[in-house]
């Protein structure tokens, strides 16, 4: 399993505007979430094994969340062609069977993932109600084989901080995971 680590986007950096398909159909965009104070955006994909030991935690994370009026959007941005794994039909069967009650967005042209930086997934971007970054980094210390449980510690902790206007601490480890998988060549 290739580790790749987060590219960890300058904090203070603006979100990048999307409008992207939904797996549970329709489109799903920044200005979706005009009025939730905290939106994290995380870029996944369906056969990942670094998604999958955390799926359920980020499922239960997303549940949470909008109990509290926060936002959260997740992003495939892999290659289907070369991965057919993580195309749109795989994906709702992903969002069915992980419980995602989060748009699940695909972004088929990959320039969503340029445009934040995304190098993995999981890939976390925490916005504020200005949608400033916050916060870029690992769920938690848990791996899959490490024998660590999954606590979403880290991240939901920046959540809290940001839900109570309070400054998030700066020193932020990088996710970890599986390298998104880019089309050859780039797309212009």
């Amino acid at each position: 399993m290739a580790l790749t680590p987060s590219s960890m986007l300058a904090l203070g950096t603006q979100a990048p505007a999307f409008d992207l398909p939904t797996a549970g159909g329709g489109q799903v965009s920044l200005h979706s979430f005009a009025h939730n104070p905290v939106l994290l955006v995380a870029f996944i994909c369906n056969h990942c094994p670094y998604v999958q030991h955390i799926r359920p935690a980020l499922a239960q994370l997303g549940r949470d969340m909008q109990k509290q009026g926060l936002a959260m959007v997740a992003i495939n941005s892999n290659d289907t062609q070369a991965y057919p794994a993580d195309d749109m039909d795989h994906m709702r069967l992903e969002v069915a069977a992980a419980g995602y009650s989060f748009p699940y967005a695909l972004d088929e042209t990959q320039a969503i993932a340029r445009a934040y930086d995304a190098a993995c997934t999981p890939d976390f971007f925490l916005f504020d109600q200005h949608r400033t970054l916050v916060y870029r980094g690992q769920l938690d210390n848990s791996r899959p084989g490490n024998g660590i449980a999954v606590t979403g510690e880290d991240l939901r902790a920046a959540i809290a901080k940001v839900a109570a206007g309070k400054p998030v601490n700066t020193l932020q480890k990088p996710s970890v995971g599986c390298g998104i998988k880019w089309r050859t060549p780039a797309p212009n």
